[in-house]
């Protein structure tokens, strides 16, 4: 990697704990028993010691969308054809997809990034057109990325987050689109894991168990031909993955280092996840994981991390949508937290444990 990646090496923001301590003194005054909010209090918590404030709040919640096509599809892993990438690029930003619709519920901004497609995606003013090239190469085959489009791509979600907090965005959602993807991010998962492409492949797009087989086999032969960056996650990430997961690998990396919490979606988004986590030791403090998807994957995936889901909806669309449908709980954990009355407020005889 160049001096354009010199800013992984930056480690991530520190929490703030006097915060975090406040939060738990007001989580013991609020007219309950203790813990009976149950993991709604601990988000306060950790959102408290994130946002540095007693009180936290989600007001301002940024959504990026990273698009990007696969080589990989050539091998048969998809039921759907490469086009649908650009044609679900123009969806996004013409507010038709679901995490379009999602996005306007939550009163969230929304950024919409065309990293490289194999059909070309039309000009219109809410896509930002990166061009790194008409997807990547054949990850069974040869390498999917240059190191020089993985450092662009990364520093696309780098540039993507510092924009979402200069613009005051209190929570990051980072989304993905891409036929082929849910191989690309088994094959970079199975690499950094060191585990067989058969324990994370999936049905993605809607394979039967016979197209799974194949896209387990297609994983191991990238994992063969890529061997040689086994346990390793920014060479796994150049070799097996896609530009959206690097782009999304960087977004989580940077909100990290300046201090901006991320919820993480489904399958993609956790690989992406993973090779933060990896690049960047304690970023994971800075992530909420918004649900657990249906992809088989992602459970493997979510104990790799001890990560605990919030929401289990058999959700697998990517975009950013099972995050966004998780954001009114974060929300209500705010409002909970900082509208409930004290017990003495409320008058109300309080524990005497």
């Amino acid at each position: 990697m160049t001096e354009d990646c010199d800013w992984l090496q930056v480690p991530p923001a520190p929490l703030n704990d006097t915060a975090r301590q406040a939060a738990v003194a007001r989580q013991g005054e609020l007219t309950k028993p203790p813990g009976s909010l149950g993991r709604l209090e601990g988000v306060a918590e950790r959102l408290a010691a994130m946002q540095g404030r007693e009180r936290p709040t989600l007001e301002r919640i940024h959504v990026a969308v990273f698009a990007g096509d696969h080589g990989v599809v050539e091998e048969g892993v998809s039921p759907f054809p490469q086009a649908v990438t650009a044609q679900m690029v123009v969806n996004f930003a013409m507010g038709g997809a679901a995490i379009a619709v999602l996005a306007r519920s939550l009163g969230a901004s929304m950024e919409v990034m065309s990293l490289g497609t194999v059909a070309e995606v039309p000009s219109h003013p809410a896509i930002q057109q990166i061009g790194l090239g008409p997807g990547t190469a054949n990850l069974a085959r040869e390498p999917a990325m240059t190191a020089g489009q993985l450092e662009r791509a990364m520093n696309v979600g780098r540039q993507c987050a510092e924009r979402a907090r200069r613009a005051g965005a209190e929570l990051f959602i980072g989304g993905d689109m891409g036929i082929g993807n849910t191989t690309s991010a088994a094959a970079v998962a199975c690499s950094i894991l060191k585990r067989p492409g058969a324990e994370l492949a999936g049905p993605g797009t809607g394979l039967d168990a016979n197209g799974v087989r194949h896209k387990a086999d297609v994983i191991e032969w990238g994992l063969e031909r890529h061997s040689g960056v086994r346990g390793e996650a920014l060479g796994s990430l150049r070799d097996l993955g896609g530009f959206e997961i690097a782009a999304l690998a960087g977004s989580y990396i940077a909100a990290a280092q300046i201090g901006l919490p991320v919820l993480v979606d489904g399958f993609i988004s956790t690989t992406a996840a993973l090779v933060a986590t990896r690049l960047c030791p304690g970023a994971e403090a800075w992530f909420f994981y918004g649900h657990a998807s249906a992809e088989p994957g992602h459970a493997v995936l979510l104990r790799e991390l001890n990560a605990e889901p919030l929401l289990q909806l058999e959700m697998r669309l990517g975009e950013g949508s099972g995050a966004a449908t998780a954001v009114p709980l974060l929300r209500m954990a705010c409002e909970l937290h900082a509208g409930m009355a004290t017990f003495a407020e409320a008058g109300v005889a309080g524990s005497s444990q």
